[in-house]
């Protein structure tokens, strides 16, 4: 199986790649994320002990306060944020954070990224060109 290519639309643009880290619930990044480990806190979520720092984060929507913006900003600065954002939706919140951290970031992709994208997965970004190219972690692991 080679590279699964899907499209989508830019919103930060930027290239990063990375490992995915992929759930099915929307992330809140405060107090949803411990902003200097990266780990999700959030109990009960599918992620809860994950660390998101350097990965390609996947997930279908943000959720939660305004503050989410800077707490995404901050991460970024400290190095324990994502190092792109894939969204089935970008909501406004977690868009401020990415814009404002320089962290890449698409939506609206043509296929469903929780569907198609798999934790461990390895994942390039081209978000200024609204591209995501994904090799599968049975490929990586060969």
């Amino acid at each position: 199986m080679g590279e699964i290519v899907l499209k989508g639309h830019k919103v930060v643009g930027g290239v990063a790649e990375g490992e995915a880290l992929v759930c099915h619930e929307p992330i809140t990044f405060v107090g949803g994320i411990d902003p200097y480990s990266g780990i999700l806190m959030e109990k009960r979520h599918e992620l809860e002990g994950q660390c998101i720092a350097g990965k390609v984060l996947v997930y279908p929507t943000g959720k939660g306060s305004t503050g989410g913006s800077y707490r995404i900003y901050d991460m970024a600065k400290r190095g324990t944020g994502p190092a792109a954002i894939i969204n089935q939706y970008a909501e406004p919140i977690t868009a401020i954070g990415a814009i404002i951290g320089e962290i890449p970031m698409v939506d609206k992709l043509s296929q469903d990224p929780t569907q198609v994208i798999e934790t461990g997965d390895w994942v390039r970004v081209d978000a200024t060109e609204g591209r995501v190219s994904i090799q599968k972690k049975k490929e990586n692991e060969e």
